[in-house]
């Protein structure tokens, strides 16, 4: 099988470094890919967003099966695109993957659903939004209403952060058309989960569990970010509670959109805040999380490739995958400056001494080859990832690998995993 992987990040990364290891497999292409995924896959100079020339450049290869990474691109239509260009595509339908577009659609389905989340509400006045704030009190949570590339979240501790939060969307337009409107939540205490399953329309399949680290500090402090680390399994979620969240979060939602006329295939992805009084869901996403796909691929036993075909073509009640019983940590190496601005093609090397340690993988999420020198090219630049037989091994492996790679330009936070190493 030819195979088209769409992206160019360590979630990417992680797809085409499992989907290479599938037999089913005689040529792999990554678009646009990046330095590392090179190494796994022929590069095409294509972005995500182009998606007529992708579908063009699959049919004239004759790709027979697409996997898209981010959501942008599965949000504008490009499975439905593919799909009736006769290229087999996993993954959602534009109308399904509003799940994600939209926080609306999202929270209406949701309470559709009887699915428990955040109270909410939905303005597009700016001085409505701040009248509510005022009303409610802080901590509140702001969200642009569409696709803000993972900064449009604003957890607001205070009124006045909040209202700043509601004029940057509203008057400020600093999302664009994506926050043209913000959608208003009760802000909910907990530990955040990251719960990922294979959806065929009915079928729904749990992947393994993970926990990530979205703050850019030690100790989860300083502002959000796309995720600083991540680990696997994450304690907190029992067998038990794993099964909760099926039937009342996963399997209500997957209902609830195929009577809306819009069945759910491909990865959906809940972040839930686990409450004292259960799981609560934050947000569904329609792809793989990143840095979760870089612990979840780690761990991967079965042949992914089978997997995402029964999910695309609806036979997924056929498919079962194994997990290796170890855990898996990744440690997320970035630029300094990052999330705000950074500087772009800072050199690194010690990239090939740390991937050659045992059950350590080094994926790539923004680097490029210069001759022989490795350059970054962006925020969050590698995912530096161990296997262990507890997460407290993996995460000392982890940091061993971090600290053979030699980066003075980057940054990493020392204590991914400290909740559950704390347990």
């Amino acid at each position: 099988m030819k195979v088209l992987v769409i992206g160019s990040g360590g979630r990417e990364h992680a797809l085409c470094w499992a989907i290479a290891n599938s037999p089913l497999v005689t040529e792999l292409f990554a678009a646009p890919g990046n330095g590392g995924i090179a190494s796994v896959a022929t590069l095409i100079d294509l972005k995500p967003e182009d998606i007529a020339g992708l579908v063009t450049w699959a049919c004239d290869n004759a790709i027979d099966f697409c996997v898209p990474g981010p959501e942008a691109p599965l949000v504008a239509g490009l499975v439905d695109a593919m799909e009736a260009a006769g290229i087999a595509c996993f993954g959602p339908s534009a109308a399904a993957a509003q799940l994600e577009g939209s926080k609306t659609f999202m929270k209406e389905v949701a309470d559709a659903a009887g699915v428990p989340t955040a109270g909410w509400a939905r303005f597009t006045d700016a001085q409505a939004a701040r009248a509510h704030v005022t009303d409610q009190g802080a901590p509140i949570v702001v969200k642009a209403d569409g696709l803000a590339a993972g900064k449009g979240v604003t957890v607001a501790m205070s009124v006045e952060e909040a209202h700043a939060a509601i004029d940057d969307a509203l008057v400020g337009n600093v999302f664009g058309e994506a926050g043209a409107s913000v959608v208003i939540e009760e802000f909910m205490e907990g530990e955040e989960v990251s719960f990922h399953v294979l959806v065929d329309g009915e079928t729904v399949l749990p992947l393994a569990t993970a926990q990530d680290h979205k703050r850019v500090g030690d100790g989860d402090t300083g502002p959000n970010t796309g995720g600083m680390g991540c680990y696997s399994p994450t304690p907190i979620v029992t067998d038990a509670v794993e099964e909760s969240i099926l039937e009342t979060i996963i399997r209500p939602s997957v209902a609830e959109m195929a009577r809306r006329g819009c069945t759910f295939r491909g990865v959906l992805f809940a972040g839930l805040m686990m409450t004292p009084s259960g799981a609560k869901l934050l947000e569904f996403n329609v792809r793989f999380g990143d840095p979760e796909c870089q612990v979840m691929m780690a761990r991967l036993m079965s042949d992914l490739l089978p997997a995402l075909m029964a999910t695309r073509s609806g036979e997924l009640h056929h498919t079962s995958l194994r997990w290796w019983p170890k855990a898996a940590l990744s440690v997320v190496m970035a630029t300094e400056g990052y999330p705000a601005s950074y500087p772009k093609d800072t050199p690194m090397s010690g990239l090939e001494a740390a991937d050659a340690m045992e059950d350590v993988t080094v994926f790539h999420a923004g680097t490029r080859r210069d001759g022989d020198q490795w350059l970054s090219t962006g925020g969050r630049v590698l995912g530096v990832t161990a296997l262990g037989e507890t997460i407290e091994d993996a995460q000392t492996r982890a940091y061993e690998a971090v600290d053979r790679i030699d980066w003075p330009q980057g940054f990493c936070r020392r204590d991914i995993g400290w909740r559950a190493v704390g347990r």
